[in-house]
């Protein structure tokens, strides 16, 4: 997605979540909360200058990114939202399924993860580089845990304000993209993206990513860019 969109004049910032990437990374499985990533997230996005910003979320980037993205309209220009969800207490069996997974193993097997949320072959440079931010059990403490975070119950933590993002998205006026990939067990297709569809008023129609699978940027990264390009445009000179 990068490569596409920086050659057409876009400024790209990715962040990594706490737990990711070469960061320094708790290994205290309860250190890791909503709340937590929520606030380090805001924080980090507070000390960089952001504006008539296109908010890019998937997968844990929604609770997250769509949360900070509505308590800053201000800054937001536009949102994509990728093959995620705002969980308030219903789940999907695929998801259940990855959740006990990662439950009952501590030692995640990050590379296997990927190539088995992918319909691409990846190749071994590619894995290894996944793999890389994570050498010990203990470094995947937040990889792990963020399945047990999401919320299978109303009234677990993080569903008010998951409701509250929902509630202020029903009442986004600004441009929305919604595209979901259409071999995901975890956010199955049309299903969990006509989610989003039905509730932002300015998503239009769902855009379907054909071949691939959860992690959709890594499968089909320049469609991704291409549909985004094509509903918004290149920023100009």
């Amino acid at each position: 997605m990068l490569d596409r969109l920086v050659e057409t004049g876009h400024r790209v910032v990715c962040p990594d979540l706490v737990g990711f990437g070469r960061s320094d990374k708790p290994t205290d499985q309860a250190w890791y909360t909503y709340e937590r990533h929520v606030d380090v997230v805001s924080r980090h996005l507070e000390q960089i200058d952001l504006d008539e910003v296109t908010v890019i979320v998937q997968d844990w980037g929604g609770p997250i990114g769509l949360r900070w993205a509505v308590q800053h309209a201000d800054q937001v220009a536009r949102l994509v939202v990728l093959n995620t969800g705002l969980f308030t207490g219903r789940v999907s069996k695929g998801f259940m399924a990855w959740r006990e997974f990662a439950e009952r193993t501590p030692d995640l097997p990050i590379g296997m993860i990927l190539q088995g949320a992918t319909t691409t072959d990846l190749a071994p440079e590619i894995v290894a580089a996944y793999e890389a931010p994570f050498p010990t059990a203990e470094s995947k403490a937040g990889a792990q845990r963020f399945p047990l975070l999401v919320p299978l119950t109303p009234e677990d933590p993080g569903v008010p304000e998951m409701q509250a993002t929902r509630d202020a998205l029903s009442r986004w006026d600004k441009p929305a993209l919604v595209a979901f990939s259409d071999t995901d067990p975890v956010f199955p297709f049309p299903r969990a993206g006509e989610q989003f569809t039905e509730l932002i008023p300015t998503a239009g129609e769902q855009v379907r990513i054909e071949g691939a699978a959860h992690f959709l940027q890594e499968d089909r990264g320049v469609e991704i860019a291409e549909a985004m390009l094509a509903a918004f445009g290149a920023p100009a000179p």
